[in-house]
């Protein structure tokens, strides 16, 4: 990968890739995701505001069950019932997605913003070829083109991911699990969108096809300079892709810094607890547990919402929520644990 980082020394990340401050591509502001049970709505997405910059790639991360691939459908408008998007916006390239409907939607999707899906296998159709699905996303977004002309632009995208010319006249079963990952990829960018989404995109994989997905996707950011969300849970992967990271717990974010910032300190407990639980071939340590549950998300919690959890849980944090706050450049988190200037009081 560009940044040679490997899992043993993300503690020392001093790498910066994030692109200059410039206008975002995408302002999501107080978005709020619930869905609906008898016994009242679980707040999945409570609050969350973040921006992408252009070029720029985003990761999320955190354990099963915090939002992060909520977050992501709510982006493609994609949250099905009973989930439903509550409250906030999301502005891309100005236009607030949670206003459109019927064919504005459709047409924004794969031209503006598109997603490489966690199951590449069960998200490609089992009977097509792959240049068959790749035509069928370009024809229904532009109409009546060529077979030749459809031939060569496929041909191309295949090429951009790494992938030989064969792939075209195959089907999704003939193909590896990350040849079948770069497949979804190329679908993704066959309209040159300006935000793509990769959930999970290496969970099913093993560390060297992980690597070369990776890879993948850092070369399609640096040709074409689209923007990206990652979503995933492998931190060390995190380090070597992404330029800012999220972290998230329970439905919101409580740590977002640029990926070197945040693997060289962390102010959240949560961040510290997820670095620690990274495995490392240097020395051998015992697994860092936390204990503990998430709090019931159909119910408002007073305070701090990791206070069940956190070992350093103080009043205060039973008593008001900590507000995001930029306690170093750029680095911002939701801790009553430090001061304006970063600097830790209990």
């Amino acid at each position: 990968m560009t940044a040679a980082t490997t899992i043993d020394s993300v503690d020392t990340v001093t790498v910066d890739r994030g692109p200059a401050e410039q206008d975002a591509i995408l302002d999501i502001r107080n978005l709020q995701v619930f869905y609906s049970t008898p016994t009242g709505d679980v707040r999945a997405v409570d609050n969350v505001s973040f921006k992408v910059q252009r070029g720029e790639i985003i990761g999320l991360v955190g354990e099963s069950g915090c939002g992060k691939t909520t977050t992501a459908m709510a982006i493609l408008r994609l949250v099905q019932p009973p989930g439903r998007i509550a409250g906030g916006e999301i502005n891309l390239d100005s236009v607030n997605l949670a206003d459109l409907e019927g064919d504005d939607l459709r047409e924004t999707r794969w031209t503006k913003l598109s997603l490489i899906p966690q199951g590449a296998m069960n998200s490609l159709n089992p009977v097509m070829r792959i240049s068959s699905q790749i035509k069928d996303t370009i024809r229904t977004h532009e109409g009546r083109i060529s077979n030749r002309e459809l031939k060569e632009r496929i041909l191309q995208l295949l090429q951009l991911v790494g992938l030989p010319s064969r792939v075209y006249d195959m089907y999704p079963h003939e193909l590896s699990g990350g040849m079948k990952q770069r497949a979804c990829i190329a679908m993704a960018i066959a309209l040159d969108p300006v935000l793509v989404i990769a959930d999970e995109p290496t969970s099913a994989l093993d560390v060297v096809v992980q690597r070369v997905v990776g890879e993948t996707l850092l070369d399609v950011k640096e040709r074409l300079g689209v923007s990206m969300i990652v979503i995933g849970h492998d931190m060390g992967l995190m380090a070597q892709l992404v330029d800012r990271l999220a972290v998230m717990y329970a439905g919101r974010i409580v740590e977002f810094a640029p990926v070197e910032s945040i693997f060289n300190e962390q102010f959240h407990p949560y961040t510290q607890l997820l670095i620690e639980s990274i495995p490392s071939i240097k020395e051998k340590k015992p697994l860092k547990l936390t204990e503990g549950l998430t709090h019931d998300l159909r119910t408002h919690m007073q305070g701090c919402i990791f206070q069940l959890r956190c070992p350093h849980v103080m009043d205060i944090c039973r008593e008001e929520n900590p507000p995001m706050r930029a306690l170093r450049s750029r680095h911002e988190t939701a801790c009553h644990l430090y001061d304006d200037d970063g600097v830790r009081l209990h």
